[in-house]
């Protein structure tokens, strides 16, 4: 594949009045973990269930894998794996009964694959379905997932109920399928986890997009961290010499410095304590939490 996996073009979606994604754009490319975030109710579900055809959008353009889900939601159905965060299975079958039951949907699935994936997340696919911690109703659906021989994979809250040792399986297994080609759009809560796996980003509110872009390139657009501590008479000298654009935080009268510098101030920061003898300083480097927050709180205030 040469276009994108996913391609959305002002997508809206209303029920009545109420706009639940409005004039949202995502692009995912062939190959790519693109990590879906937001808190509840920014539109992330909404979105995915456009994406499979579950809803017909209200406006805009959406392509997944070429087809148009709203014209052939059959179609997307065999090419994309889907684990919801919620599963919901039928109770009185087995593990495998339900494995077997999801590989009929698509036109090709990797049986040696599933026996690996099972063995991976230590499930047990003879018991029935009704007797499954919610954890391992979980993992029914992500082995299906991936050992369905799919070029994309939507996963919303893919790990609620995994205890950690499976998280490390689940990330594994996203790498995986990303060496395969196959893309990935992830939805989560767990910043984490997306930051450990994502080369790129969305991030959405009330609907609407906030910022997208490669991971590397956000990281370097928000606030760092800096700690310090600096001789009392540099205190005035320092407040001067680190008041630049975009810095926040305080020196205190006791030397205590503790600021947040974005990514274009932090050498600029570090050279002017070092210029004023300062000691235990620490950098912390931007993560996409404080990216998430920075866009959240700005947002409250």
């Amino acid at each position: 594949m040469s276009a994108p996996a996913v391609a959305v073009t002002g997508l809206v979606k209303r029920f009545g009045t109420f706009a639940a994604v409005d004039g949202l754009d995502l692009e995912v490319q062939p190959g790519e973990v693109h990590g879906f975030l937001g808190p509840n109710g920014a539109g992330k579900s909404t979105t995915i269930r456009v994406l499979l055809g579950l809803y017909r959008r209200t406006a805009g353009e959406v392509r997944v894998l070429g087809t148009d889900p709203a014209h052939d939601p059959a179609g997307v159905t065999r090419r994309v794996s889907y684990v919801p965060g919620d599963v919901a299975l039928w109770p009185n079958l087995t593990g495998q009964q339900v494995l077997d039951a999801l590989a009929g949907i698509r036109g090709a699935y990797d049986r040696d694959a599933e026996r690996r994936l099972v063995e991976a997340f230590a499930l047990d696919p003879g018991r029935r379905v009704r007797t499954y911690s919610k954890g391992n109703r979980q993992k029914v659906v992500l082995v299906a997932a991936f050992a369905a021989r799919t070029d994309l994979l939507v996963l919303d809250e893919p790990t609620t109920g995994l205890d950690p040792l499976m998280e490390e399986v689940f990330q594994s297994c996203v790498r995986d399928a990303a060496e395969q080609g196959r893309s990935v759009l992830l939805s989560s809560h767990v910043l984490s986890e997306v930051e450990r796996l994502c080369a790129a980003v969305t991030i959405v509110k009330d609907g609407r997009l906030v910022e997208s872009g490669q991971v590397a390139r956000m990281r370097h657009l928000a606030s760092s961290r800096v700690a310090a501590r600096v001789p009392a008479e540099a205190v005035d000298a320092v407040r001067t010499a680190t008041a630049g654009p975009g810095v926040a935080g305080e020196v205190g009268a006791d030397g205590t410095v503790d600021l947040r510098a974005p990514g274009a101030q932090v050498a600029a920061v570090l050279g002017a304590l070092v210029a004023a003898g300062a000691w235990e300083i620490t950098c912390t480097s931007a993560t996409l939490d404080d990216l998430f927050l920075r866009h959240y709180e700005a947002t409250a205030r």
